[in-house]
Protein backbone atom coordinates (compact mmCIF):
# COMPACT_ATOMS: atom_id res chain seq x y z
CA UNK A 1 0.00 0.00 0.00
CA UNK A 2 2.71 2.48 0.79
CA UNK A 3 4.14 2.11 -2.92
CA UNK A 4 0.59 2.74 -4.81
CA UNK A 5 0.12 5.95 -2.74
CA UNK A 6 3.10 7.06 -4.67
CA UNK A 7 1.10 6.40 -7.91
CA UNK A 8 -2.19 8.74 -6.55
CA UNK A 9 0.19 12.25 -6.44
CA UNK A 10 -0.46 14.28 -9.42
CA UNK A 11 -3.36 11.97 -10.88
CA UNK A 12 -5.82 13.59 -12.67
CA UNK A 13 -8.18 10.53 -12.53
CA UNK A 14 -8.44 6.96 -11.86
CA UNK A 15 -10.22 4.12 -12.23
CA UNK A 16 -11.92 2.06 -9.38
CA UNK A 17 -12.32 -1.43 -10.82
CA UNK A 18 -14.07 -4.32 -8.86
CA UNK A 19 -14.62 -7.85 -9.69
CA UNK A 20 -18.57 -7.90 -10.80
CA UNK A 21 -18.23 -11.47 -9.77
CA UNK A 22 -16.69 -11.00 -6.36
CA UNK A 23 -18.63 -8.96 -3.35
CA UNK A 24 -15.56 -8.36 -1.70
CA UNK A 25 -14.03 -6.25 -4.12
CA UNK A 26 -17.15 -4.42 -4.17
CA UNK A 27 -17.17 -3.72 -0.82
CA UNK A 28 -13.63 -2.64 -0.71
CA UNK A 29 -14.13 0.11 -3.43
CA UNK A 30 -14.89 2.99 -0.98
CA UNK A 31 -12.17 2.14 1.35
CA UNK A 32 -10.28 2.67 -1.98
CA UNK A 33 -11.85 5.73 -2.90
CA UNK A 34 -10.97 6.99 0.61
CA UNK A 35 -7.48 6.28 0.50
CA UNK A 36 -6.95 8.06 -2.68
CA UNK A 37 -8.77 11.33 -1.99
CA UNK A 38 -6.71 11.16 1.12
CA UNK A 39 -3.56 11.10 -0.10
CA UNK A 40 -4.37 13.37 -3.05
CA UNK A 41 -5.44 16.49 -1.07
CA UNK A 42 -6.06 19.38 -1.48
CA UNK A 43 -5.84 18.38 -4.94
CA UNK A 44 -8.90 16.26 -6.99
CA UNK A 45 -9.12 13.31 -8.97
CA UNK A 46 -11.80 12.25 -11.41
CA UNK A 47 -13.00 8.81 -10.91
CA UNK A 48 -14.65 6.08 -12.97
CA UNK A 49 -16.25 3.20 -11.31
CA UNK A 50 -15.57 -0.39 -13.42
CA UNK A 51 -17.13 -3.68 -12.86
CA UNK A 52 -14.83 -6.13 -14.52
CA UNK A 53 -15.45 -9.44 -16.04
CA UNK A 54 -18.87 -9.06 -17.26
CA UNK A 55 -18.84 -11.82 -19.77
CA UNK A 56 -19.80 -13.89 -16.75
CA UNK A 57 -23.29 -12.85 -16.01
CA UNK A 58 -24.18 -16.74 -14.68
CA UNK A 59 -21.82 -16.01 -11.32
CA UNK A 60 -22.39 -12.07 -11.13
CA UNK A 61 -22.64 -11.03 -7.52
CA UNK A 62 -23.18 -7.23 -7.57
CA UNK A 63 -26.06 -5.54 -9.18
CA UNK A 64 -25.80 -2.56 -12.06
CA UNK A 65 -27.78 -0.27 -10.44
CA UNK A 66 -25.94 -1.20 -7.07
CA UNK A 67 -22.68 0.08 -9.29
CA UNK A 68 -24.56 3.04 -10.13
CA UNK A 69 -25.85 4.15 -7.20
CA UNK A 70 -22.12 3.90 -5.58
CA UNK A 71 -20.92 5.48 -8.93
CA UNK A 72 -23.07 8.66 -8.13
CA UNK A 73 -22.55 8.61 -4.49
CA UNK A 74 -18.88 8.88 -5.13
CA UNK A 75 -19.31 11.36 -7.73
CA UNK A 76 -18.30 9.19 -10.53
CA UNK A 77 -19.73 7.38 -13.78
CA UNK A 78 -19.88 3.61 -14.01
CA UNK A 79 -19.30 0.93 -16.80
CA UNK A 80 -18.91 -2.70 -16.91
CA UNK A 81 -16.49 -4.18 -18.73
CA UNK A 82 -14.88 -7.98 -19.92
CA UNK A 83 -11.28 -8.06 -21.08
CA UNK A 84 -12.20 -11.63 -22.30
CA UNK A 85 -14.35 -9.98 -24.69
CA UNK A 86 -13.01 -6.71 -24.90
CA UNK A 87 -16.20 -5.37 -24.36
CA UNK A 88 -16.07 -1.25 -23.03
CA UNK A 89 -12.72 -1.46 -22.31
CA UNK A 90 -11.88 1.54 -24.78
CA UNK A 91 -15.25 2.75 -23.44
CA UNK A 92 -13.74 3.19 -19.91
CA UNK A 93 -10.69 4.47 -20.92
CA UNK A 94 -12.57 7.19 -23.24
CA UNK A 95 -15.19 7.84 -20.35
CA UNK A 96 -12.14 8.85 -17.64
CA UNK A 97 -10.29 10.95 -20.28
CA UNK A 98 -13.52 12.56 -21.31
CA UNK A 99 -14.11 13.15 -17.19
CA UNK A 100 -11.10 15.04 -16.69
CA UNK A 101 -11.17 17.32 -19.94
CA UNK A 102 -14.45 18.39 -18.86
CA UNK A 103 -13.16 18.70 -15.22
CA UNK A 104 -10.34 21.05 -16.66
CA UNK A 105 -12.60 22.69 -19.03
CA UNK A 106 -15.33 23.29 -15.43
CA UNK A 107 -12.23 24.50 -13.10
CA UNK A 108 -13.10 21.02 -10.44
CA UNK A 109 -9.05 20.64 -11.66
CA UNK A 110 -7.05 23.40 -11.75
CA UNK A 111 -3.66 23.09 -12.65
CA UNK A 112 -0.89 24.77 -10.65
CA UNK A 113 2.71 24.95 -10.77
CA UNK A 114 3.36 22.52 -7.84
CA UNK A 115 1.04 19.97 -9.43
CA UNK A 116 2.97 17.38 -12.18
CA UNK A 117 -0.54 16.04 -13.19
CA UNK A 118 -1.94 17.67 -16.01
CA UNK A 119 0.03 20.56 -18.13
CA UNK A 120 -1.45 23.52 -19.72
Amino acid sequence: RSVTRSYYRNSAGGMLLFDLTNRASFQSVRQWHREVTDTVQPSRIVFLLVGRKSDLAGQRRVARREAEKLAASLGGQYVETSAKDSSNVVQAFQMLSLGIYQALRSGRLVPSEAWDGVKS
